[in-house]
């Protein structure tokens, strides 16, 4: 199986197809235990809590030392309503179901929950299909941060509780909103800094793939949560609405509380369905990546990188493509204590590129590949950083630019528009050769800049893995 990135070796854990084994004592997949990991969390040297879509919590044992059919699998918890996420608390796994936040309690040490206790409720419930909930995942402070799907259909359900926000869970178990506009906000994750960010899902009023700074009092765009503002518990209120069917750059300039993605993942050329959000710290032992975030990709069963910087004190940042290939849809990633990336993934019967139902895959460096590690603003150009030096002699004729924005309106997503070529002045290396200034002339604020490249190598004749990145240009540095 290829994938999409050189230098990482994939190892399929379990598949959808994984055999059947009458003579263990221990259940395994292909025993009807159909695992399709919703929501990941290591709670101790060489074991995973995996939460699966169907409701349960499985603890798998030996992932980093035994042979996948050696594994040991344990269920810890069952009965769940779509659970999609897992956070570790103390002894306690907290997980997401549709109606609250629960609190699994082993009491007696066996490895079966023994408690299911409210943590967290109160967003209110129907029985829309598309009402899901994701998180907790713990801020840089210690808030643990939940987010609300909207419905599908009757939106005049989307008006009840506070399905389209993200908030926390306060001290008295209580959901706490503090900002809307969300559409499917299935990825959350904190940076080294501690802030959290969040992925949507290209959509209604989402023209493609954002990654937003989740954070109080701001609005992300989705229209269709803003009659949960009327309630006396909103938080804030909208100064304007942005009027739709115009550019993104002047809604955004219409509305102080709405704020424009961190980042862009540009429709298909980047995914087309954004999910988990993952930072790396790993301390190399995962790459020179460090200070990243991966971000799953559900319909193109992938991972993609996003590098991001601050700009007059918010984030903005590049994408990159990063791994492909996957058997099934990337739902769910988590670092193993070796610096392993695990994958997991479930079909849902939505569709995927995968080719299963459900799957987890370990990942692992073998050698860091020759990536455009960095892609930094500047206030007439860009400065790329890339994992080891170029070869000055492929630099001539090697780049070239364009811009496009997208249009802010109710449709289901949207094509790139206002779309113009910009014309790379110079490409200067560094000394050491590992970085490349570019000069580019038409910089656009709030524009997304697509950066191609055509037959860069490294040193010692590499080839660039991925050759192109997406930058939004929130702010031009002054």
């Amino acid at each position: 199986m290829a994938f999409g990135a050189e230098g990482y070796e994939v190892t399929e854990i379990l598949t959808a197809s994984s055999p059947s084994d009458s003579r263990s004592k221990e259940w395994k997949p292909g025993d009807g235990v159909t695992l399709e990991v919703s929501g990941m969390e290591w709670i101790g040297p060489d074991r995973l809590a995996v939460a699966i879509r169907k409701g349960e919590v499985w603890f798998l044992d030996g992932l980093l030392s035994k042979k996948p059919e050696e594994i040991r699998y344990t269920r810890f918890a069952n009965g769940l309503h779509e659970p999609l996420g897992l956070l570790l608390d103390g002894k306690d796994l907290l997980v997401a179901q549709r109606a609250e936040i629960t609190r699994l309690r082993d009491a007696n040490g066996d490895d079966i929950a023994d408690e299911y206790l409210t943590e967290a409720d109160g967003w209110g419930v129907t029985g829309n299909y598309h009402e899901y909930v994701y998180g907790p995942e713990r801020d840089g402070k210690g808030n643990r941060w939940v987010t609300l799907n909207l419905g599908m259909g009757d939106l005049s359900d989307n008006g009840k509780g506070w399905k389209g926000w993200g908030g926390i869970i306060g001290k008295d178990g209580r959901f706490e909103p503090k900002s809307l506009g969300m559409r499917s906000p299935s990825g959350l994750g904190a940076n080294l800094e501690g802030d959290m960010f969040f992925s949507d899902q290209q959509g209604t009023w989402i023209p493609a793939t954002p990654v937003y700074h989740l954070r109080p009092g701001v609005f992300y765009g989705n229209q269709e949560s803003l009659a949960s503002l009327k309630s006396p518990e909103a938080p804030f209120q909208m100064t304007v609405v942005p009027k739709p069917n115009q550019p993104y750059p002047k809604a955004l300039e219409e509305s102080p509380e709405f704020v424009p993605p961190a980042v862009w993942l540009p429709y298909n050329k980047m995914g087309r369905s954004a999910t988990d959000i993952q930072v790396i710290d790993q301390g190399g032992k995962f790459g020179p990546f460090d200070g990243q975030l991966l971000v799953g990709e559900f319909t193109n069963a992938a991972v993609n990188r996003v590098f991001l910087e601050k700009v007059g004190g918010e984030y903005q940042g590049a994408c990159f493509p990063f791994l492909g290939g996957f058997p099934a849809a990337v739902v769910r990633l988590c670092f193993a204590p070796d610096g392993s990336l695990f994958v997991g993934m479930t079909n849902r019967g939505w569709s995927s590129l995968g080719n299963r139902s459900y799957g987890l895959s370990r990942v692992r460096l073998e050698k860091a590949p020759f990536a455009i590690k960095e892609m930094r603003a500047k206030p007439d150009g860009f400065e790329l950083v890339f994992t080891e030096a170029v070869d000055p002699a492929s630099l001539k004729n090697a780049f070239a630019m364009s811009s496009f924005t997208f249009q802010y309106s109710s449709a289901y997503g949207g094509e790139e528009m206002e779309t113009a070529e910009l014309k790379v002045v110079s490409a200067t290396p560094s000394a050491d050769g590992v970085s490349v200034r570019l000069v580019v002339e038409g910089l656009k604020p709030l524009y997304v800049h697509e950066l191609r490249t055509t037959g860069l190598k490294s040193v010692s004749g590499r080839e660039l893995d991925h050759p192109n990145g997406w930058y939004t240009l929130n702010r031009i540095p002054e």
